[in-house]
Formats: C-alpha cells, sequence, structure tokens
C-alpha cells in the first residue's frame, strides 16, 4: 500500500529497510482522492510508490518550488499537478522530459503538450454555485463570469481573490483573452462595486453555504462537496450564449521530471493516470472531475465537455508565461 508519510520522513525509514521505492511521485491533487489512484497503480504493478503531498496553503506552488530547487539533484520522477499553468512553467524551465504515451491520444489537443511533456486529464470547471433561496422570482446570479461586477451581481457574490490555484490560472487567462488592462480594470470595478474576494475557493463556498452570500465563482469540486454535504447549491456554467467564450475547465496535469531516476516506471505511471480508467474513478469519486476525453463512463451527475456545456479555447502556454507577472498585478491590486 502506498505509504502514509511525508516525503522526508519515508526517506529516513526506506533508508534504514535498505529498499528503495520503484517511483517518487509529487503530487498536488487533494490526498483524500490521489491516494486511492496511487494504490492502485501498485496494485495494478506491483511497483512500490512514494509519495510527497504538499500542505494545503501552498499545495501546487510549494511542489513546483521543490522541483525547481532540486533540479541538480531531482528526487520526484513524476509530477501529479492539480492545474496546468505550474506544470507548463516547469517545462519552460526545461524541467521536464518529453514522453509520446499512445494512452494520451484520446484527450484534446487543448489538454495535452505537441512534444510530450505534459498531458491532462480530469478536470474542474469554474462555475458559478448559488442558492436559488435568495433570489426572489426573476432574479438570478450573473451568468457571465464578465457580468459579475455589475452592481446587481457584484454585491451579493463573491470569488477567489486570483492569487493562487485554478483562480490565478483563470485569471490569466482571461488576461490572456481580453488583455492585462482590460482585466485589471475589471478586477478594479469588482472592488468598486462590492464583489467580495475571499481567500479560496472553499472559504467563497462556505460564504453561500451558510447564506452569507447568494453566489461564488468556484470550481466543480468545491460545488460537489457543498451538494454532498447537503447544502441546496445549484451550478451554473457561465459564458453559455452563442457569442461567449465558453466555461473554462482546468484538468490535472502530469509530467515526468527532468533527471527522473525511474524513467520506464514513470512512463507507466503516466500511461496509468492518463487512461479512461483513471478519468472513471475521479469522476466517480468525491471531486467529480471532468473526464477530458470523449465516452469516459462517469457517473450521470458528472457534466460531458460538448455536450452538457461549451468549453472555453484556451492557449494554455500564453497563460503559463504570464502566470507569475499576473500573480503580481493582482496581488498589487487586491493585497491591502
Amino acid at each position: 500500500m502506498l505509504r502514509r508519510r511525508w516525503l522526508w520522513a519515508a526517506a529516513a525509514v526506506l533508508g534504514a529497510c535498505g529498499r528503495e521505492p520503484d517511483l517518487v511521485v509529487y503530487c498536488a491533487l487533494d490526498r483524500d482522492y490521489s491516494e486511492p489512484i496511487l494504490e492502485r497503480f501498485e496494485q495494478h504493478t506491483g511497483l512500490r510508490v512514494q509519495a510527497q503531498f504538499d500542505v494545503e496553503q501552498s499545495k501546487t506552488v510549494g511542489l513546483v518550488n521543490r522541483i525547481i530547487q532540486e533540479a541538480a539533484r531531482p528526487r520526484a520522477d513524476v509530477f501529479w499537478n492539480n492545474e496546468i499553468a505550474h506544470t507548463i512553467r516547469l517545462k519552460n524551465l526545461g524541467l521536464t522530459e518529453a514522453y509520446a504515451s499512445d494512452m494520451t491520444r484520446g484527450i484534446p489537443e487543448q489538454f495535452r503538450d505537441a512534444g510530450g511533456h505534459w498531458t491532462g486529464f480530469g478536470a474542474r470547471a469554474r462555475v458559478i454555485a448559488y442558492r436559488a433561496d435568495r433570489f426572489a422570482p426573476g432574479e438570478g446570479p450573473p451568468r457571465s463570469v464578465l457580468r459579475m461586477v455589475e452592481p446587481e451581481h457584484a454585491r451579493r457574490g463573491a470569488m477567489a481573490a486570483p492569487l493562487t490555484g485554478t483562480t490565478l490560472t483563470h485569471f490569466t487567462a482571461l488576461a490572456v483573452l481580453r488583455g492585462r488592462e482590460a482585466l485589471l480594470e475589471w478586477l478594479r470595478r469588482g472592488l468598486d462595486n462590492g464583489l467580495q474576494y475571499g481567500g479560496g475557493n472553499a472559504d467563497v463556498m462556505r460564504r453561500v453555504n451558510e447564506k452569507d452570500l447568494a453566489w461564488c465563482l468556484t470550481d466543480t469540486d468545491d460545488a460537489a462537496a457543498a451538494r454532498r454535504n447537503g447544502h441546496p447549491v445549484t451550478v451554473l456554467f457561465p459564458d453559455q450564449g452563442p457569442d461567449e467564450m465558453g466555461t473554462v475547465l482546468i484538468p490535472n496535469s502530469v509530467c515526468i521530471v527532468k533527471g527522473a531516476r525511474h524513467r520506464s516506471h514513470a512512463e507507466r505511471f503516466v500511461d496509468f493516470v492518463t487512461s479512461p480508467e483513471v478519468e472513471s474513478l475521479l469522476a466517480a469519486g468525491g471531486a467529480q472531475q471532468i473526464p477530458l476525453r470523449p465516452g469516459v463512463a462517469a457517473p450521470p451527475d458528472v457534466p460531458v465537455p460538448g455536450q452538457d456545456f461549451h468549453v472555453a479555447t484556451i492557449d494554455w502556454n500564453a497563460v503559463a508565461l504570464q502566470l507569475e507577472e499576473r500573480r503580481r498585478d493582482f496581488e498589487e491590486l487586491l493585497v491591502r
């Protein structure tokens, strides 16, 4: 079974018993959702996996920084990220290795690297979650992300400050699509009109659950958790009009780390984690992650891209190139 301990603690134990792991995975997806997948990989292959799960507050950024710091002597073989832009940053820094896996061919081109350095799978959508009981007849939440800052909507809603995680990735993508100045002006309008910027997606979702707010911008996994816990939350996929951009879909991603000591085992893991089997398992799990490839078995309440909602087309390489600059812009504007 997968060793339930921090990487640095596990290293001491493994050294003491004289056995090295067969594969080292740095994983940013919540442990509750990723650990069963890692254990299943062990069962399928007989390989011994050593996993690093970072703390909630630093999650993706903490693991990315570790990979950068360890570049001269890499410890990780594989990075399983819970989003996509930071994985591409690692590629741009020369810290990933290409692998042309046959398994990834079913993934839409928007969500995989043409050179084989990274692949997306099992995604979260950026949605409006709202309580219908907070609206009078004829009222409702904003149906477009761009309308969130309008006065009638802003004063009743919230979003996470776009400083980390999927919200940073989402709003960097909007900056790519609309331009830096236009997006910063949009954020200023939100401040002026009463839109609240919270500490994270779970934080703003909690405030909707508690009836403090009528709606929030969040991820589908947070909305799924709210509904699982009995809160009467409705999910709206924004920007579905004929002239609108579509809903932003942010996948998990996986890459082989430059200098991986267990390269062949890393390739087997990429094949496994990007498979229809794993996309199906992630869809059936508590986070209800959305399969990227068509035809994957999923529960009926997991939406199908292209069928239940229109997906925004994003240049993820451009997003990765702008990510750190936009984070500094957002921090300067919103952190007081």
